[in-house]
């Protein structure tokens, strides 16, 4: 049994898991294992192809393997409490682990929402003004969205510790995750939160809200151009590109806004799909996007039959 009460300087927290699965956590967490394994080998594929293969030596999958690399950091960023929690039966965490894996969680999906508005970028450049692709999404143009993308997050996120830091956590210090979030801590939290609740708000806004406006935006652009130039075959293979891009975009602001929903009305929503929810936010796209990209993308799967008759030559050899 577990003891929840905690008043000292350094507090310990403590993670539910599924409430009601608690017999079953052992047998839970061999699809989560696996989940984890698939998106783990999924990213780090595409990250090999897009190095590896000439033919996807274009900033549009140079924008891919940054969300990749992100979709990677986020995936190894919760993997620890979740698999810690539903294989080792271990639902304890100190301030520090729990202030970094927040950090990390918070920032790398920051970086993904900024790298969804690049992509968009680049999408509305490939269908609004085609002759000028070459000469805007340059080598150094992607490597510019993707440092605004990375120094935004971490600028703008790395407050959310120091805030939590300066309060004392004297109740019982449950999360309602497996893992650590910043408004469940700040839940926890004793004292007058109003200005870290509000910085919050603000650091959402600023990252979340301002890039859905963006792409959101970009393609009411890029469906404008399509119509103006006519329903043409080779329009409607331009905006097809775009598939790909927008699943993705969908996979990842869905859970999300679901998840804020579910946080709103907690104490109306069942435990178990709370608690579902908020391991789909971030599990769930790391693990589709190598799938999406996979099925839509020819060039991805070219590469990926290229890839897969060389080693078979290989091996006949």
């Amino acid at each position: 049994m577990l003891a929840f009460n905690n008043t000292s300087n350094w507090p310990t927290f403590f993670f539910i898991g599924i409430p009601g699965l608690e017999t079953a956590h052992m047998w839970i967490s061999i699809p989560f294992c696996f989940l984890y394994l698939v998106a783990f080998m999924g990213n780090v594929l595409l990250l090999i192809l897009v190095r590896t293969e000439p033919n996807l030596h274009e900033p549009q999958f140079y924008l891919l393997a940054m969300l990749a690399l992100t979709d990677l950091g986020l995936s190894l960023s919760t993997m620890p409490s979740v698999l810690a929690i539903f294989w080792f039966d271990v639902h304890h965490i100190g301030l520090d682990a729990c202030l970094t894996q927040m950090f990390f969680i918070h920032t790398l999906s920051s970086i993904e929402s900024g790298v969804l508005v690049a992509m968009a970028f680049d999408r509305l450049v490939a269908i609004c003004a085609p002759l000028n692709y070459t000469r805007i999404l340059t080598h150094y143009t992607v490597a510019c969205l993707n440092g605004a993308a990375l120094i935004r997050g971490a600028t703008l996120l790395a407050p959310l510790p120091f805030f939590l830091r300066t309060f004392s956590f004297c109740g019982a210090n449950i999360l309602s995750h497996s893992y650590c979030y910043y408004p469940d801590m700040l839940n926890l939290a004793c004292g007058d939160v109003t200005f870290s609740s509000v910085y919050g708000l603000v650091c959402v806004l600023c990252t979340f809200a301002v890039d859905f406006v963006f792409i959101l935006v970009s393609y009411m652009k890029i469906l404008a151009t399509v119509m103006k130039l006519g329903i043409q075959d080779r329009n409607w293979k331009s905006l097809q590109t775009c598939a790909c891009h927008l699943c993705t975009v969908l996979v990842f602001y869905l859970p999300l806004i679901s998840l804020a929903v579910l946080h709103r009305y907690t104490q109306e929503t069942s435990p178990v799909l709370y608690t579902t929810m908020s391991n789909a936010y971030l599990l769930m796209t790391p693990l589709l996007n190598p799938v999406v990209y996979s099925l839509k993308s020819r060039q991805i799967q070219a590469a990926l039959r290229k890839r897969f008759w060389a080693q078979r030559v290989v091996a006949g050899e």
